[in-house]
C-alpha cells in the first residue's frame, strides 16, 4: 500500500542537489515523516479528547501544524493549492521559521522525558537538506499519503522503514553502525528472553533495532492488560546514541513499531563515568552492538578503571557496571576480544569471568556483517554470579554470506533450541572455567568436535603441484599472446 509512496520519496530526492546517499534519503525522509506522523497522532489525542468531553492543548501552535504549512485543505478535504507554500516560499518557511521553532522546544520542555524535548533535541541538530524548494514540497505532497492511524498502517510502515535502515547499512563503510542484521538480534533477544515489567537498555542505540525487537517479543509473550501495555510503551526501553542521524531514525524507527514515547537521549554514553552510576540508574536486560575499532581519548578513557582506547571494550565497562544484579546481557563484540593479549583484554576478561556468568558465546561466521570483514561473537551473561563453564555455539551456515546471501532466521534456529537446554552437538560444546589459564583468562574459540584436515603430502608432491600449476598458467597467458 505505501510501498511505492516510500519509492517515490527515495526517486524526488535522489534528483536535488543537497542529497546524494542512502544516508542523505533516510536522514531527510525522517523528519518529513515525524512531522507527518505527529499531525496524525495529535489528531488522534484530539479525537480522544472530545469523546471524554476534556480539552486538547496541541504541541505546535498553529501556524506550525502540517496542516497549516504542509498541506492545506479546505472544508470540503481538498488541497487548497493557493494556501500551500511550495518553491522558495517553502523553503524559507522550513529554514527560517519551522526548524528554529521545533529546535526552541528543547530549551523549553519542562523534563527530558517528554515529547516536546525529543521534538527539539531532533531538530536543533539536523537541517533540511534539500535546496529546490519545489522538490520539498513533492516530497511533502509524498508523505501527506501515508497515514500513522490503524494498526495495520503503522505496521506496513514500520517495515519499510526497515528496509530504508537496511538499505542505510549496505550503503558503504560506514553504514554498518546503523544496522545490525534482524536475525542476529531476534536471537539474542530470544536468548536472553526479557519479560514484561523488566528494564530494556541500548547504549549505543543505532537505528534502535534491539529495542524495538525486544518491544515486540515482550508484547507478544503474553496477553497484555491496558496497563502492562502502557509500561511497555513509556517505562521499559531506555537508551543512548551519540550520533545525530542514528539518534533521530533510532526515535523514528521506536514510534514507528508503536513506542510512542522513546526513552532515548542524544549523547555519548562514555562521557559518563561509571563510577557514578547509582542503583536507581541499573537494568534489568542489555541488549546492544556497540562501535569497536575506535580510538577514544584520554579524558573518555579516565570515566573507566580498565584504560583502553578501543570503544567496545569502554562499552562492554558500561554494561557490566550498569546492570542490576541478576540482570542479563546479550553483547556483540569482536572475536579477538577473547583471545587479545594486550593488558586491558586480559583485566577485561578476568573481570567479566569473576563478576557474571558468562554462561553462553556465539561464534559467528564472517560476512555475518555485510560490508565488512571483521569477525564477531555473542557474549551472553547475567551479572552477580561467577561463571563456572561457558556453553560455545559455532554458527556454521554452509555458505559464504554477502549481500546476496545475508545471514537468514533459518541459519539461526538450531542454535536457539540447543540454548535453552545448552544441549551439545557437533558445533557446541562446553568449556570449563578451572581450565581456563589464569594469566591470560585466554577464551578462544577453538571447536573440539572438529578436527583440522591434515596433509599428508610430501614436500616433493607439493613441490610438483606447483610446478604444473605454473606450467598451466604460463600456458594461459601464452594463449592470451597470441589472441591478442
Amino acid at each position: 500500500m505505501f510501498e511505492q509512496t516510500f519509492k517515490n520519496i527515495d526517486d524526488i530526492l535522489w534528483k536535488d542537489a543537497g542529497c546524494s546517499t542512502e544516508l542523505d534519503y533516510a536522514e531527510q525522509s525522517s523528519w518529513i515523516l515525524f512531522l507527518k506522523w505527529l499531525d496524525d497522532y495529535e489528531k488522534e489525542k484530539e479525537t480522544k479528547a472530545k469523546l471524554e468531553n476534556k480539552k486538547f492543548k496541541p504541541t505546535l501552535d498553529k501556524e506550525f501544524q502540517w496542516s497549516t504549512w504542509a498541506i492545506v485543505k479546505d472544508k470540503s478535504g481538498k488541497v487548497d493549492f493557493n494556501k500551500s507554500l511550495t518553491g522558495p516560499d517553502l523553503k524559507k518557511f522550513v529554514d527560517d521559521k519551522l526548524f528554529p521553532y521545533l529546535s526552541s522546544f528543547r530549551n523549553s520542555a519542562e523534563r527530558f522525558d517528554t515529547l516536546e524535548y525529543k521534538i527539539g533535541e531532533i531538530f536543533s541538530e539536523l537541517k533540511n537538506k534539500l535546496q529546490d524548494g519545489y522538490t520539498l514540497r513533492d516530497v511533502v505532497n509524498e508523505v501527506d499519503n501515508l497515514q500513522f492511524q490503524s494498526n495495520e498502517q503503522k505496521h506496513e510502515l514500520s517495515a519499510l522503514y526497515e528496509e530504508k535502515i537496511k538499505n542505510m547499512g549496505n550503503a558503504g563503510r560506514n553504514g554498518g553502525e546503523y544496522y545490525t542484521p534482524r536475525p542476529l538480534i531476534k536471537s539474542i533477544v530470544k536468548v536472553i528472553d526479557p519479560k514484561v515489567g523488566e528494564t530494556v537498555y541500548d547504549g549505543a542505540v543505532g537505528s534502535a533495532g534491539f529495542l524495538v525487537e525486544a518491544f515486540e517479543h515482550m508484547s507478544q509473550s503474553k496477553s497484555l492488560t491496558a496497563s502492562e501495555l502502557k509500561i511497555l510503551q513509556t517505562k521499559s526501553f531506555y537508551g543512548a546514541e551519540k550520533k545525530t542521524l542514528a539518534y533521530i531514525i533510532g526515535i523514528m524507527n521506536m514510534i514507528l513499531h508503536g513506542i510512542e514515547s522513546p526513552n532515548i537521549i542524544h549523547q555519548n554514553t562514555l562521557e559518563t563515568n561509571i563510577q557514578e552510576i547509582q542503583n536507581k540508574d541499573r537494568v534489568d536486560v542489555i541488549l546492544a552492538n556497540p562501535p569497536f575499532g575506535g580510538k577514544e581519548k584520554t579524558n573518555i578513557q579516565e570515566n573507566f578503571p580498565i584504560k583502553t582506547g578501543e570503544t567496545a571494550y569502554l562499552f562492554l565497562q558500561h554494561f557490566i557496571k550498569k546492570l542490576k544484579v541478576g540482570g542479563r546481557c546479550g553483547v556483540v563484540i569482536k572475536n579477538t576480544f577473547l583471545s587479545n593479549t594486550d593488558n586491558a583484554s586480559i583485566a577485561l576478561r578476568k573481570q567479566l569471568l569473576e563478576e557474571c556468568n558468562l554462561f553462553s558465546i556465539l561464534d559467528l561466521p564472517k560476512g555475518t556483517f555485510l560490508g565488512t570483514g571483521v569477525k564477531t561473537v555473542v557474549l551472553f551473561f547475567e551479572k552477580g554470579k561467577p561463571t563456572k563453564k561457558i556453553w560455545n555455539y559455532q554458527l556454521d551456515a554452509g555458505r559464504n554470506m554477502g549481500k546476496t546471501n545475508p545471514l537468514n532466521d533459518n541459519d539461526l534456529t538450531h542454535f536457539i533450541k540447543l540454548a535453552k537446554t545448552q544441549k551439545l552437538s557437533d558445533n557446541s560444546w562446553t568449556t570449563k572455567i578451572e581450565k581456563i589459564n589464569k594469566d591470560t583468562f585466554d577464551l578462544g574459540v577453538k571447536n573440539p568436535n572438529k578436527v583440522e584436515e591434515i596433509d599428508n603430502r610430501t614436500a616433493k608432491e607439493i613441490l610438483a603441484e606447483i610446478e604444473e600449476l605454473d606450467k598451466q598458467s604460463s600456458g594461459v597467458l601464452k594463449s592470451i599472446k597470441e589472441f591478442l
